[in-house]
């Protein structure tokens, strides 16, 4: 695997949206020998969005393998060497796990979406900013879209990696899917301390080097991430919340509630996020698992990372998972011809499906785990530090190409017979 394995004409493929996932779906397939003409993205201008990130060891062996130096991106994470799991009122330390343990190297999003955009760009590979998709044609075999301007694009494969709103999901499902809510909300901050707020003993804390740590409370937890040696603080705050605001990255938070809902948090942490001058809000909506990632009729335009298997934040997985499906998919077009562009594509949902609602899982159960070790329980109660620990380590060995080569002639021939049948099995009922 260590080079490209596609000997075949190259497939021509245009990649739809230019984020974390279409970057390392770019890399991919352009490392297994696939030509992607364009990489098309509806902004005209990238803006440091979000906050923290990471990736996990099953995302660093894959982008080591295309090609990427990603030193560049653990130089610019989090260096701590653990995280600590507290109680929500008192700080006390209930659990401590190796830092890889969770998402390895944490960091600005924004931050490692410049180097995966300065990787694809030294690949020679076009992103074009400005093109909003507003159409999908279908067609075998040479599917299409068209932009705004009026401009239509053909290939091989299409591959929607615009996010949960993308509009391959209503083509490729047939029907619109509006998410709903998952009764849960973050606010989120992230920003650069002041010179009084280092000065400050109530609030610079977690300031004097990279850290990470989590309080953990009846029905809500935070997330506190220190990095570049206190340069740059960052909370999250995971309540319960049924509103309906939009699914956004730009909605203002309401740091009043926000105060309310941590008056009694660890007094370690509760100034600083008290004190902090605007947040964020963003509504965690669901998504039930798609029955399918791939179009109906050419089965060349397909859907990958948030467009398909959205991840809760508790799972430190979304991004991972993107590099993985990106893998898998590369791997199994590096396998076919182009006149079975559609056993590639069929093989990939098969293979992905399930891996990722394992991922997708381990978020829900942390997040249900933490929400409510410490209900009904009297303060002087220990808790087993497994009960509240990350279980992410698992996921790691997993090298989801290597998988897919293993793997390939059984699904090969699942897809072939289910195709001929002229009935796809659904990936979920």
């Amino acid at each position: 695997m260590d080079k490209p394995t596609r000997d075949k004409t190259p497939l021509r493929v245009v990649v739809v949206g230019a984020g974390l996932g279409g970057c390392a779906t770019t890399l991919a397939l352009h490392h297994h020998g696939h030509k992607v003409v364009a990489v098309l993205d509806k902004v005209r201008e990238f803006q440091r969005l979000g906050d923290s990130l990471g990736l996990g060891e099953n995302a660093y062996r894959l982008l080591a393998r295309w090609g990427c130096n990603v030193k560049e991106i653990q130089d610019i994470g989090n260096q701590s060497p653990t995280m600590k799991i507290r109680r929500w009122h008192d700080g006390k330390i209930l659990a401590e796990q190796p830092l890889m343990d969770m998402a390895g190297y944490i960091g600005h999003r924004g931050d490692y979406h410049d180097i995966f955009l300065k990787w694809v760009r030294e690949r020679g590979i076009p992103i074009r900013m400005g093109c909003e998709v507003v159409a999908y044609d279908d067609s075998d075999p040479s599917p299409s879209l068209t932009l705004a301007s009026s401009e239509v694009l053909t290939a091989d494969v299409i591959v929607a990696c615009d996010g949960i709103k993308s509009l391959a999901r209503h083509l490729v499902l047939g029907a619109r899917d509006d998410p709903v809510s998952s009764g849960y909300a973050c606010f989120r901050a992230y920003f650069e301390p002041s010179e009084e707020m280092k000065a400050d003993p109530r609030r610079n804390a977690f300031l004097k080097q990279d850290s990470v740590n989590f309080w953990i409370g009846p029905d809500l937890h935070v997330v506190q991430n220190t990095l570049r040696g206190g340069r740059e603080f960052n909370w999250i705050l995971t309540h319960k919340d049924d509103g309906d605001v939009p699914e956004s990255w730009f909605q203002p938070g309401d740091m009043e509630e926000v105060r309310r809902l941590v008056s009694d948090i660890d007094p370690a942490i509760r100034e600083a996020i008290m004190s902090t001058e605007k947040c964020l809000d963003w509504k965690i909506c669901y998504r039930n698992p798609l029955p399918t990632w791939v179009s109906p009729n050419s089965h060349r335009i397909v859907l990958l990372g948030d467009s398909c298997h959205a991840h809760l934040p508790t799972s430190a997985q979304g991004a991972s998972q993107a590099c993985e499906s990106a893998g898998v998919l590369a791997v199994c077009l590096s396998l076919v011809d182009g006149e079975n562009v559609k056993i590639a594509t069929r093989a990939y949902e098969k293979l992905r499906f399930s891996r990722t609602r394992v991922s997708q899982t381990h978020g829900e159960d942390l997040r249900d785990r933490w929400h409510n070790v410490l209900k009904n329980t009297h303060e002087g109660a220990e808790i087993d530090p497994e009960m509240v620990k990350i279980k992410n380590r698992p996921l790691y060995a997993f090298d989801a190409e290597h998988d897919a080569l293993d793997s390939w002639n059984d699904v090969a021939t699942t897809v072939s017979q289910e195709l001929a049948r002229g009935n796809i099995l659904p990936l979920t009922s």
